[in-house]
């Protein structure tokens, strides 16, 4: 359910919500539902159920508008070049332009949206059919998010555009069935790249209804957990934030420990990237310092030191560093050597305009302002 809120009043809808016979559209009630009736939603019903009932239609208006925007913020850089995929300039059936947000160089990786959603589909379809293992399916379900030539994720607009593409395509599944529920959390991805974290909320806390109704495996419900403590984070809630996210990690650090072979490593390093992230929220440098320092190995051996996690986590140790309530000058001067050897390696591996690299080029530009004012406040003090 991603229409969470009533189409008359926009309050939240509780499970499970009343909604139009005709088109599926959801109130809270019969009186918002006789309100927008009279308000013109009939309107709109006939058109609505025709294009496949309230969520598909809505899916549909928001994949199209996603699309466009990642088109236009692409132009620029797709100019003169044909999709990788289907080799043209515009899209046979739909039109659209090119876009490519990922890692590629020079003229690779320049694809259509709608094409990149086919190829997904294709391989989840062909899963589905042969009745691949878990393992497979969730490898497959990566190239909603992931590049299939230099194998980065997408970012920023076009990561929402194909969050969009992938709810579209997934959104008439039963509640329960996996895709469906793999299609919210890759849409939430795609709002976080584009900074609408209430539509993300509003999504997690969806899935958590759900979760919480059909006892769903624990670790489930944990990651959602995770991802609403992040957006709690990215909404400046930040003692919400701290709070759920110390339960969380300590929770799935206790299952790996029990049930090892359940978790994927990245599950665990997602999470602690993100308490870092609240700890430094609230101002908890000396912790954040303490607790990253710790997860920064464990993130190498399971991941390596270049994944975008590992790389994350050493940011997040050098900004605790920087900021520490105890920092001498060399500490400074240490921390900015490590935030310039992490923007380094974003640039390489993830791309100079993936979002994490320019947001480690900001870290780093603040932290050697910070360390050029310290250095001439200590000089100015010898004097």
């Amino acid at each position: 359910m991603i229409l969470t809120q009533c189409a008359a009043c926009a309050v939240t809808l509780q499970h499970p919500a009343k909604q139009c016979s005709r088109c599926k559209t959801r109130y809270c009630g019969a009186a918002c539902q006789k309100k927008h009736w009279e308000e013109g939603h009939d309107q709109l019903c006939r058109r609505i159920k025709k294009g496949g009932g309230a969520e598909q239609f809505h899916a549909d208006k928001k994949c199209t508008a996603a699309v466009t925007e990642a088109v236009e913020a692409c132009a620029e850089d797709t100019k003169g070049q044909t999709c990788y995929i289907c080799t043209q300039a515009l899209h046979w059936k739909t039109k659209e332009g090119l876009v490519r947000m990922c890692a590629c160089r020079g003229t690779a990786g320049f694809a259509h949206v709608s094409c990149l959603a086919e190829q997904a589909k294709i391989l989840i379809a062909e899963a589905e059919e042969n009745n691949l293992d878990e393992k497979v399916k969730t490898k497959r379900w990566e190239r909603w998010d992931m590049c299939g030539l230099c194998e980065q994720n997408h970012h920023s607009v076009v990561r929402c555009a194909l969050g969009w593409a992938c709810w579209k395509a997934y959104v008439g599944q039963t509640e329960g069935h996996w895709t469906r529920r793999s299609a919210m959390t890759t849409l939430a991805n795609g709002l976080h790249d584009v900074g609408k974290h209430d539509e993300r909320l509003r999504i997690h806390e969806a899935e958590l209804a759900y979760e919480q109704r059909t006892g769903v495996p624990e670790n489930d419900v944990l990651t959602t957990l995770g991802n609403i403590a992040g957006c709690y984070t990215a909404l400046g809630r930040h003692k919400e934030s701290l709070a759920l996210g110390r339960k969380v990690y300590d929770r799935k650090c206790a299952l790996s420990h029990a049930f090892p072979h359940a978790f994927r490593p990245e599950s665990i390093f997602i999470t602690a990237f993100g308490l870092a992230n609240q700890m430094c929220g609230l101002g908890l440098f000396d912790e954040c310092k303490e607790f990253a320092q710790k997860r920064i190995p464990e993130a190498e051996r399971a991941l390596g030191p270049e994944h975008g996690l590992t790389l994350c986590l050493r940011s997040s140790h050098a900004a605790a560093l920087l900021n520490s309530s105890d920092a001498t000058l060399d500490d400074m001067r240490l921390a900015v050597k490590m935030m310039e050897d992490v923007a380094q390696t974003m640039r390489r591996v993830l791309g100079k305009s993936n979002p994490r690299t320019l947001e480690s080029e900001q870290m780093l530009a603040n932290a050697r302002m910070k360390l050029a004012a310290e250095e001439a406040r200590t000089g100015l003090a010898a004097l």
